[in-house]
């Protein structure tokens, strides 16, 4: 054995020792921020692959929203949908983390995104698309708060903040991978002679990647992480609750279709359907006695400033490519590659913000500064942003591959931040609901931003009132970020994995 080895070795050793003096389990932290890291991944390919799809339907006049009236409203409806269903398994998912086991949740997840990203490829039809790619969003909705609170579980109080960022990454990569790739595979399908269905290419091959990382993540959990599995109980409960809410989401897709109502209407009743189900869950938690935990004034005003990251996240990560492509003129592959300075910026921000609010925890000046910063900072480069492009003429790639790319550091750096505060306002057995909690009700911004945003572009001709709309969103949470009191670091036993 060489010295670096053995060095290498102590330190690991050294490491569990600490998570062990902290109650911890003696888990390999580091391998299970990686394994969760490759969760990320996949499971943002599958879904981002949606939005250069479109644009490329769009383009080429193909599929089934090149012939529409209003391509990029439609193409933000069909985003819209997708978060819809993302959107309302959050929370259960978490509670289903806290019942059956978080990592039992991992892998179904991951199953269900494996399954329908195939399903997603091979359907026919608008109204096929949309169920498929709304049973892709209700079974990756339920990670999220599963992949936190096992982080926070299984990491020592010092590294939880670099943690959370560390593995967050993974949503960078997935993002890049999803927007760079998938012009490149859809070019592939059309040299394979696949012509008018060349967009389905990528579903299929980030299909099979997510389903080797599936391999990966149920390995190490068996292994590393408290032995067998059993996946039978949480995917029946979860198919419970996601079978009802998969017919009222198609349902009205399809009642849309067939009345022919404006997209803005069948948004507006999907905005509806979501704040119904937010009003049910909020009342179910006060019901049971833990809303001092989860509902206080506190970590309201976190859970609404969170609507902010949600909509910039996916209207950027949605519309990004398309927004390049016509101001500046370029192709789509060009596009894709300078859009995706904005999704590689995470590979830098989140663990730069993670690393940073631990700092800040350990010197006693506590994460929300950071926040505010980051907030302030990135609203001013949106600002500019947006200005960028609502001029006459072609801004040039680097111009806006730059603007993409510092805002994007400052932006994802702002979500481990708000995560760490978000974990230590609740008690450990509470984490995958507040998680639950937190994405259930900041994905209004992801429900809303696609289609508000194509609604926007379709009635102006240009995406630059998109991008003010959501850089003033940001500042209003700039404003809900003052007044939140953060809670010290618990160090208190884990829950369950």
């Amino acid at each position: 054995m060489t010295t670096g080895s053995f060095e290498g070795e102590t330190a690991q050793n050294e490491e569990l020792l600490e998570a062990g003096r902290e109650g911890h389990p003696l888990v390999p932290y580091k391998a299970l921020w990686s394994v969760l890291l490759l969760g990320w991944v996949v499971s943002y390919a599958d879904r981002t692959l949606t939005g250069p799809v479109i644009a490329w339907m769009i383009q080429n006049k193909a599929g089934f929203i090149g012939d529409a009236a209003n391509p990029a409203t439609l193409g933000g409806l069909v985003g819209s949908m997708f978060f819809l269903g993302y959107m309302l398994t959050q929370y259960p998912g978490g509670r289903l983390g806290d019942r059956f086991g978080h990592r039992e949740m991992i892998i179904v997840s991951l199953l269900a995104a494996c399954v329908m990203t195939i399903v997603s490829g091979l359907v026919a039809g608008l109204v096929a698309f949309v169920a498929a790619r709304v049973l892709t969003g209700l079974g990756e909705g339920v990670f999220y708060s599963n992949d936190r609170t096992l982080i926070i579980n299984h990491t020592p109080v010092a590294k939880r903040t670099l943690g959370l960022g560390v593995v967050i990454a993974g949503l960078s990569v997935g993002l890049t991978v999803g927007i760079i790739l998938t012009p490149i595979l859809i070019n592939w399908g059309t040299s394979l002679g696949m012509g008018g269905d060349a967009w389905r290419m990528p579903f299929f091959a980030f299909a099979a990647l997510t389903f080797v990382v599936i391999v990966i993540a149920f390995a190490f959990f068996r292994a590393k992480l408290g032995g067998a599995m059993r996946l039978g109980p949480p995917f029946l409960r979860l198919l419970l609750f996601s079978a009802p809410t998969f017919v009222v989401i198609v349902g009205l897709f399809l009642l849309a279709e067939t009345l022919r109502w404006p997209e803005w209407l069948t948004a507006s009743v999907a905005s509806l359907i979501a704040l119904v189900y937010i009003l049910v869950i909020v009342r179910g938690v006060q019901r049971s006695g833990r809303g001092p935990a989860l509902l206080n004034r506190n970590i309201w005003l976190v859970y609404i400033a969170y609507i902010a990251i949600l909509w910039n996240l996916w209207f950027f990560s949605f519309w990004s490519v398309q927004i390049v492509r016509e101001a500046a003129e370029s192709s789509l592959v060009a596009a894709a590659l300078t859009a995706a300075f904005n999704a590689g910026a995470g590979i830098l921000g989140f663990p730069a913000g993670g690393w940073l609010a631990d700092w800040a925890v350990r010197t006693g000046r506590g994460r929300k500064p950071l926040a505010l910063i980051c907030t302030a900072v990135y609203s001013v480069l949106v600002l500019i942003f947006g200005w960028s492009i609502s001029g006459g003429g072609a801004p040039s790639l680097a111009l806006l591959g730059l603007l993409l790319f510092t805002s994007g550091v400052f932006f994802n750096a702002l979500q481990p931040i708000v995560q760490g505060m978000t974990g230590d306002m609740v008690p450990a057995s509470e984490r995958g609901s507040a998680f639950g909690m937190l994405n259930l009700i900041s994905e209004i911004g992801a429900v809303l931003s696609p289609v508000v945003s194509g609604i926007l572009r379709d009635a102006t001709g240009s995406w630059a009132p998109g991008v003010y709309v959501a850089a003033g969103i940001m500042i209003v949470s700039f404003f809900l970020y003052l007044p939140v009191k953060e809670a010290p670091a618990h160090h208190e036993d884990p829950i369950p994995a």
